[in-house]
């Protein structure tokens, strides 16, 4: 459906279908959306300290055109207050606000606060509704769709959590306009992952519009933005629960998440984290002979471009292996790793032994 400037697709989940409007301007649906969700009782606008001063009054307004109470609270913006600490929190603020089981809770922000904030709308009161605005592009492109809510615990990303689909993703390019450029170019990686998973002509596309892009031609972005959501979201509505394909979403993420808790979740941000984690995925397929150098050139070729790392010299490689066998996609002690066979196309590998995975971090040390 394209009414206007604003194109929607669906996620397709039965009776927990819902839809992910994209376009410019889009957030002045939001009372509208509201209403059609019939609610009545108050609405928390749970944003962080980064977003809520810029947006937070602008998305209270909208609320209480649809004749709702709104309630803003934050948290502090970074990944390293993505944990058990906020959810306690925001339930509070929940509270404060008089929320009961017909409220709604819109998550204002990017890929932290949608996590966090699912996951507090999961929990409060054993569940209720929630709406994604995501600000930043790798929660437009990535984490608002899908329903994956979580917190990390200090020894592994996203341990802690639930799945608790949103209610409607609203996708505003116009806030990528005050998007620091380096979220803007780490929100990136998760559009080139999608490009090598599941679609070629989207990895060619990245490849020939950098410039434009990273300049917030909003223009150029909608496309990515669209199809990044049309490619997760079609993944969801066959495989929620990432019991098959879902898990083709985590390529680079198993090397990715491993970086970042042996990081302290404070070196990199997450998109530049996976994309150190795509540079090693594809150097291990290179050395399974699943793919040739020439593939592994032109995905580092792409990340560059876009000024994601591929590299990280001082990597303490133990305790990134030590956090790789703590994430939560390890199964009876086996890691799984998803790896390219083609542009466009990966596989699900359990076979891959220690050493294999240390050679593919090795090479990051010295970037080849």
């Amino acid at each position: 459906m394209q009414t206007g400037n604003i194109q929607s697709i669906t996620v397709d989940l039965g009776k927990r279908s819902y839809p992910i409007h994209i376009g410019t301007g889009t957030i002045e649906i939001l009372p509208d959306t509201l209403r059609s969700l019939g609610v009545k009782c108050a609405v928390a606008i749970a944003s962080d300290d980064n977003v809520a001063p810029i947006y937070g009054e602008r998305v209270a307004a909208l609320v209480r055109e649809a004749g709702v109470v709104p309630h803003i609270c934050a948290m502090p913006g970074g990944e390293a207050h993505k944990r058990m600490a906020q959810i306690d929190r925001f339930i509070g603020e929940f509270l404060k606000a008089g929320m009961d089981r017909t409220s709604v809770v819109i998550a204002l922000g990017g890929g932290v606060v949608g996590d966090v904030v699912g996951y507090a709308a999961a929990s409060f009161m054993r569940g209720v509704r929630f709406i994604q605005i995501p600000t930043t592009i790798v929660a437009q492109v990535d984490s608002s769709v899908g329903g994956k809510t979580a917190v990390n615990h200090e020894l592994a990303k996203n341990i802690i959590g639930a799945f608790h689909q949103p209610s409607a993703v609203i996708i505003d390019l116009d806030f990528l306009k005050s998007l620091p450029d380096r979220e803007l170019r780490a929100g990136l990686a998760e559009v080139i992952k999608h490009g090598v998973i599941a679609d070629a002509a989207l990895f060619a596309y990245m490849e020939e519009n950098a410039d434009a892009i990273l300049a917030k031609d909003l223009d150029k972005i909608e496309f990515p933005v669209r199809r990044s959501c049309e490619i997760k979201g079609a993944i969801v509505s066959e495989d929620e629960h990432e019991h098959g394909v879902r898990a083709n979403l985590n390529y680079g993420h198993t090397f990715g998440h491993g970086i970042e808790a042996a990081s302290n979740y404070s070196q990199f941000l997450h998109g530049e984290a996976i994309a150190l984690g795509m540079h090693a995925a594809a150097t291990l397929a290179r050395d399974l002979g699943m793919v040739d150098q020439a593939f592994v050139d032109r995905q580092r070729g792409c990340i560059e471009a876009y000024g994601l790392p591929v590299a990280w010299p001082q990597m303490p490689i133990d305790r990134v292996l030590e956090a790789m066998r703590h994430d939560k996609k390890v199964r009876a002690g086996t890691m799984k790793f998803i790896v390219p066979d083609l542009m466009g196309h990966v596989v699900h590998r359990t076979d891959v032994t220690v050493d294999q995975a240390r050679t593919a971090l090795e090479a990051l040390m010295g970037s080849v």
